[in-house]
């Protein structure tokens, strides 16, 4: 099972092109000073671990490290600094040999005949949001700086640097935000059915 790193510019102008493609965001200059959104690291997987999930975060001294401790379900990246293993699991399994940082869940349960797994690095300036969306499966949120905003039809909810907030059920309508008075880093972990359209425009009521 391949592991995709988008470390270059050159990916992440791949990948920003990508996403306003896809009719979630406009183009790059539009958005540039706005919510912005790059892919660090995905694979596919056939299937999962059994039993209620949860995202284990690590950090690790170097990339090198953290990718030869991943696991099948795991991903390692580097962002703002530092370098991380996500690995999705049950509640309390192991840990990699890195330093533990946290746990997120239990993920929502998702069912398909093969999953996506995929860490996201997103934030921006306060005020900045997404556009209404959904995704066929679950996105749960670990905040690096600034607060974190998140609506749904369950609500408003929040989280503030150095916490967690899990996912909501595939399909679940949601805007992201900065309801803060600085910049907003997270990054975003996804467990979604790799068959579908990873994000479609959605409404709230």
């Amino acid at each position: 099972m391949m592991k995709r790193l988008f470390k270059t510019a050159a990916a992440a102008a791949f990948w920003s092109a990508a996403i306003a493609l896809s009719g979630l965001l406009p183009p790059a200059t539009a958005w540039a000073q706005k919510f912005v959104v790059t892919p660090v690291a995905e694979k596919k997987v056939a299937e999962l671990p059994t039993g209620p999930l949860f995202w284990q975060i690590e950090t690790f001294p170097t990339l090198a490290q953290a990718q030869a401790a991943a696991g099948p379900t795991s991903l390692a990246a580097e962002v703002s600094g530092k370098v991380w293993l996500f690995t999705l699991g049950p509640k309390g399994s192991p840990g990699h040999g890195g330093t533990a940082v946290t746990e997120v869940g239990p993920v929502p349960p998702v069912t398909a005949p093969e999953y996506l797994l995929r860490i996201n690095h997103a934030g921006g300036p306060p005020g900045a949001r997404t556009p209404v969306h959904s995704h066929p499966g679950s996105e749960s949120f670990y905040v690096l700086s600034g607060r974190l905003g998140q609506r749904t039809p369950h609500g408003v909810s929040y989280a503030e640097a150095g916490q967690a907030m899990n996912g909501h059920s595939p399909g679940t309508a949601m805007e992201v935000f900065n309801p803060g008075t600085t910049d907003l880093d997270q990054l975003v972990m996804f467990v979604v059915d790799a068959t579908k359209p990873f994000s479609v425009p959605a409404k709230l009521p």
